[in-house]
């Protein structure tokens, strides 16, 4: 079950609004890793939007700032969607794309049976799964299956090291 926004009215969302010169690409490129880092649903070309908070808005600031210092134009706008579906399908955007990561990792832990030493695997899918924690603002149900998956791994592994 994904944890879709349940009040009766839409919730406040953070907007950044982009334009970045075409030359030289390296700042699109690093703008674009840090939105997807942050795990942005995308409007429209140089339009996303998060859940409004202080740490979201934060965030959206600093990638605007970024954006300016590259020599392109950004503001960040706070904003109410029109109608409960347009959250909900923003909402199922995002969960879905999260719920394509945790797949990976479950399905990278379940792969990892077959290793003879799991315990740096484990580490790294560890801190994978917390980093899309970190932008999970919709939990899917993938997410405890992949918590799940970590914890045999983790639970084969403490077997292993104690053989």
């Amino acid at each position: 079950m994904i944890g879709y926004p349940t009040t009766s009215a839409p919730g406040q969302w953070v907007l950044l609004c982009y334009r970045l010169p075409r030359e030289p690409s390296t700042p699109r490129i690093a703008v674009w890793r840090k939105l997807k880092r942050l795990g942005v649903a995308q409007l429209g070309d140089g339009l996303v939007a998060l859940p409004a908070d202080a740490r979201t808005r934060e965030h959206l600031e600093w990638v605007a700032d970024e954006v300016t210092e590259a020599g392109g134009t950004a503001s960040v706008w706070l904003a109410l969607p029109a109608s409960r579906r347009q959250e909900r399908d923003l909402a199922h955007q995002m969960a879905t794309a999260r719920a394509a990561e945790y797949a990976a990792i479950a399905a990278h832990a379940a792969a990892a049976d077959d290793a003879p030493s799991s315990l740096g695997l484990l580490r790294r899918l560890r801190a994978e799964f917390a980093r899309v924690t970190r932008r999970d603002f919709f939990p899917p149900t993938e997410r405890g299956a992949a918590r799940a998956a970590l914890d045999d791994l983790a639970t084969e592994t403490r077997a292993e090291v104690a053989t």
